[in-house]
């Protein structure tokens, strides 16, 4: 599958795959759209709200990274530990990710090393990239996934239905559903309808917040069990 380097309007970079015309973040701008979906309504709503000691974060689709990188980051502010699990795949390759421009985008450039372990660490094992920051990428598919324990956040981070609509189903949101601990929160940039009724079906409560650049609604969905 041939992949390129995109500029997006923020500066920051995606990945394209012309033969299936989709990108991997908004063109709109990949650093803005992963910290408004997935870091301002995802990570700091949950921590903001329930002011945990550990969170444990389950991403669907590592991709390049970003939304990793930007959730290391945003501990700086908190007094919370992360376990971050990630959904890959079809990882990038090293030449791939030795071009993205995240830590200049956001002139962190201290975090390149940090960036680039973690495309390398291994799959499938545990490692800390900083004190309160582990990192486990899963090489699979999150219809065969399955993990030990439960996790407090879900990135929901794939392709548009449009492009993958297997993964945008009542049996997928069910199986996300399970995997989270009662309070537990999806967040994703797609605010269709059917998306909203499928993870209704699942049994999550589901509410529309305002989008990041270029769309103009997301949706969060809580596990609340009564």
């Amino acid at each position: 599958m041939q992949r390129s380097i995109q500029l997006t309007k923020d500066g920051s970079h995606t990945i394209a795959i012309p033969a299936m015309a989709v990108t991997y973040h908004s063109v709109h701008g990949a650093i803005q759209e992963s910290l408004h979906v997935f870091i301002e309504a995802g990570f700091h709503y949950y921590v903001s709200t329930y002011k945990p000691e550990n969170v444990a974060v389950l991403e669907m689709g590592f991709g390049t990274g970003l939304n990793a990188l930007l959730t290391m980051m945003a501990l700086e502010k908190t007094n919370t530990a992360v376990y971050y699990v990630s959904v890959e795949k079809f990882p990038l390759n090293h030449q791939e990710v030795a071009t993205l421009n995240y830590c200049q985008q956001v002139n962190r450039q201290d975090l390149q090393d940090g960036f680039i372990a973690m495309h390398t660490i291994e799959w499938n094992q545990s490692r800390a990239l900083q004190e309160n920051f582990i990192l486990n990428k899963s090489n699979s598919d999150i219809r065969t996934f399955s993990h030990p324990t439960n996790f407090d956040i879900i990135y929901f981070d794939a392709f548009a239905p449009a492009t993958q609509p297997a993964l945008w189903t009542v049996d997928i949101f069910t199986k996300l559903f399970q995997l989270l601990n009662t309070n537990g929160i999806l967040v994703t940039y797609c605010s269709k309808g059917d998306v909203r009724r499928a993870l209704l079906a699942a049994g999550f409560k589901v509410e529309k917040i305002p989008g990041p650049p270029g769309k103009r609604e997301m949706l969060r969905a809580t596990k609340q069990v009564n």
